[in-house]
């Protein structure tokens, strides 16, 4: 950070000190002060917090202190964002629920030695014979045994159970029916008809109370690769969240059936009713969505699973367009699964904002002239769906709403909005545009970006780079008047290629960052630290030329440009203004009132 200690205003965080005759020698006080050219250092709302890092504790000095890695708590990187309280899943069976809790072609079937493995751990846990991380969840069952039973049921023949999975559970299969709760034997043989047993729990299984005896009735219909109407799913939903949680379990419905009926209906491929149930189903939690005073209004839908790899544009992006009346609203989580990577919230929880704003409070930040964004985490906004964090560490693989929350609308705009969602598996593009049109905005955009976030890159594409749609492709509508959104009435006739209706324009695009006159950088590392990622940002925000600073001005242009924003209409122009917006210092300035401001609100 000593690099950003020469422009005004700069950051600078107190040093952590290690007293070992200290009993508690990791309350440090870490904060975010600005650095004036008096010297004099302003204080920014940061609170104690258990700061060390491994680099400053050696493993002699963890055992002189009787502590264990796990309780080192670093700010800087992003794994700590996750909540402690939460159960950790047992390692060996989340590895092969990786595999076989997939779609059917991307399953990869278990060697006989893993399923094995796999089975015996399952075996032991639920007979108590394994403690703490050990353990297997009730949600890691229901997730396993869902994908098992979707497979045999409704797979194709090459991502159905191998040979190995079979004679596996055969040897198992007669021990754990004895062992496994009747909600888990339900969700692995529900007609009884899979294991060669003929057991009468799956067939005669109906749950507990009403709201699990829906989610059973549900349930049948997924395990045997079958879809459910909208109305259908909403009524589930409704049922089970928020989940109520007891000492990190569930003291509602069976986490095993809810598990299986996330996971299940990723495994089979949401359908255009489903993930509208998913997307609307809690818009009204908390009452109707304020409306912020503003022309214009971007709603950002980054996946909520953070970065790992690479910088994270999306915060710095927010600042630059604010500066020229682009308002933009950015929602996720601290932490999620199943990346755990590099989050908006991460960020600004360490440079000292508050993080904790309610809705109300995010349409003041809005309307400010002096800030013109606002950052909003699930925790405030869907109770009911943050409530499922854990479970989802649980399942491994994304839930559907991994991609509904990414096309949500918590606060409302008198003027224009759009809608801008990463995207990087195939099959996703056209039901994240479909969803954007169900909300009634003016312009939506889907990006494949780096990683699958926003941020689109100014690097070369290689010979060899991944499969299917390239980083930076684009695609989306635009209403072609001012006034008036996107609607989706002709959706009831037409299905995705025709996703754009009479009053809107649809294109499809690959960004090339050459095209607009950018030199072709690699893209900067963060590797999970949220303290590079915001030193990267800061220091393009300053104006220092360079791979980032040149992917905040692309990404704030392009998206301009295409949503069709007042100005934007020639993309130069629209570049020019980004890049004008950072080399006044205006941005900065931004981004430094938002963290003052957002700890004066009432």
């Amino acid at each position: 950070m000593r690099a950003l200690l020469t422009p005004e205003p700069s950051l600078s965080f107190s040093s952590i000190n290690i007293n070992p005759r200290n009993p508690n020698p990791f309350r440090t006080l870490t904060s975010l002060h600005f650095l004036k050219r008096d010297g004099d250092f302003r204080l920014i709302g940061r609170k104690s917090h258990l700061t060390a890092t491994r680099a400053v504790l050696d493993s002699a000095t963890l055992e002189q202190l009787g502590l264990k890695e796990s309780d080192i708590r670093n700010p800087a990187i992003s794994p700590t964002y996750r909540n402690s309280k939460l159960p950790k899943p047992n390692q060996k069976v989340l590895d092969a629920q990786a595999r076989v809790c997939t779609g059917p072609t991307q399953t990869r079937p278990l060697s006989e030695e893993h399923a094995f493995k796999v089975l015996d751990t399952i075996l032991r846990s639920v007979r108590g014979e394994l403690k703490d991380e050990e353990q297997v969840s009730k949600a890691q069952l229901g997730a396993f045994f869902a994908g098992m039973t979707i497979r045999a049921n409704a797979f194709p023949e090459a991502t159905q159970w191998s040979e190995g999975e079979r004679r596996a559970m055969n040897i198992f299969w007669p021990l754990l029916v004895r062992a496994l709760p009747p909600d888990v034997i339900f969700i692995a043989d529900p007609e009884g008809s899979i294991m060669g047993l003929g057991s009468s729990i799956g067939p005669h299984f109906v749950g507990n109370g009403t709201g699990e005896m829906r989610l059973v009735g549900s349930l049948r219909e997924i395990l045997a690769g079958g879809h459910l109407g909208y109305e259908e799913v909403q009524g589930v939903l409704r049922d089970v969240l928020p989940l109520k949680l007891e000492d990190g379990k569930s003291t509602g419905v069976s986490e095993s059936l809810l598990s299986a009926f996330l996971i299940g209906q990723r495994m089979n491929g949401e359908t255009d009713g489903e993930l509208k149930a998913y997307c609307i189903t809690f818009d009204n939690e908390l009452g109707p969505a304020p409306v912020a005073g503003v022309s214009s209004l971007t709603h950002y839908g980054e996946p909520y699973d953070g970065n790992t790899r690479y910088f994270r544009s999306t915060l710095f992006v927010a600042a630059v367009r604010s500066c020229y009346g682009e308002s933009s609203l950015l929602h996720g989580v601290e932490w999620m699964p199943p990346k755990g990577g590099v989050t908006e919230e991460q960020m600004l929880k360490f440079m000292g904002a508050n993080t904790t704003l309610s809705l109300l409070q995010a349409k003041e930040l809005i309307e400010d002239e002096e800030v013109g964004f606002a950052y909003i985490s699930l925790r405030e906004a869907r109770p009911s769906l943050y409530s499922l964090i854990g479970l989802r560490e649980q399942i491994k693989k994304r839930p559907p709403l991994a991609t509904t929350e990414k096309v949500q609308q918590f606060i409302r705009a008198k003027g224009r909005e759009s809608i801008v969602a990463g995207f990087y598996h195939e099959g996703y593009e056209e039901p994240l545009l479909m969803l954007m049109k169900r909300r009634g905005v003016h312009s939506g955009l889907v990006v494949k970006g780096e990683e699958g976030a926003l941020s689109m890159t100014t690097r070369l594409r290689s010979a060899s780079s991944s499969k299917g749609l390239p980083v930076n492709h684009c695609s989306g509508f635009r209403s072609v008047g001012s006034e008036t959104a996107c609607g989706f009435d002709e959706l009831l006739r037409i299905q995705y290629p025709s996703i754009a209706g009479a009053s809107c324009q649809s294109f499809r695009l690959e960004v090339n960052a050459m095209d607009y006159g950018f030199e072709p950088t690699d893209t900067p590392r963060t590797d999970r630290s949220v303290s590079k990622n915001i030193e990267l940002g800061l220091a393009a925000l300053h104006g220092k030329k360079g791979p980032v600073y040149d992917r905040i001005v692309l990404n704030a242009g392009i998206v301009d440009h295409l949503l069709g924003c007042d100005g934007a209409e020639d993309v130069s122009v629209a570049l020019d203004r980004a890049r004008e917006a950072i080399d006044s210092g205006k941005a900065l300035k931004r981004l430094l009132n938002y963290i003052k401001v957002s700890h004066k609100l009432k």
